[in-house]
């Protein structure tokens, strides 16, 4: 009983220590795949003047027909550690929002710079800003939490999309 309890607050502490610094508002297509563009900025280690800057796209592809091997969500290149992969699918697997989606993350290359994590997510929002860009989030997470940042980006993404998507279901007629 005492194991659940704290495998779910250790949870709690990744998602909690991992933000969402730019959001964006857009709505996730119900048919077909969506991207999320990214920028991800990761301190290093225990020196707080350098951080690590990666650009990268989520694709969230929904299941064109659910079988029994379409029906858990599936996370590709998210996490380092398989234990990990491991609990977001399965804590993933218990809505039904998740449930027959497939994840891919597509990173580019590191970028070391001589920022603090603020200074390096203010020079990305004023980048950004500049491009008039209105599609690109900017995470940010301590050293080994990364695929955390990108888990809580998709799922706030996905269940943020949810009403939209049952809306357009309803419209063409496939929901009462």
């Amino acid at each position: 009983m005492f194991d659940e309890f704290e495998h779910e607050q250790h949870f709690r502490r990744m998602w909690d220590a991992v933000r969402i610094e730019r959001i964006v508002t857009y709505s996730l297509f119900t048919f077909g795949d969506s991207d999320l563009p990214y920028f991800l900025v990761t301190s290093k280690g225990n020196d707080d003047a350098t951080v690590s800057v990666r650009q990268g796209q989520i694709t969230v592809s929904r299941a064109r027909i659910i079988t029994p091997d379409s029906m858990r969500p599936e996370f590709r290149d998210f996490f380092e550690e398989n234990e990990d992969a491991g609990f977001a699918e399965f804590l993933m697997a218990r809505s039904a929002a998740f449930s027959n989606l497939k994840l891919s993350n597509h990173q580019g290359s590191e970028r070391i710079v001589t920022d603090t994590v603020e200074e390096a997510v203010d020079r990305l929002n004023t980048q950004l800003d500049a491009d008039e860009e209105d599609r690109v989030a900017i995470l940010t997470a301590p050293p080994g939490l990364a695929g955390f940042a990108l888990l809580k980006y998709a799922s706030e993404r996905i269940t943020e999309s949810a009403p939209d998507n049952l809306n357009e279901l309803r419209e063409r007629g496939l929901l009462p």
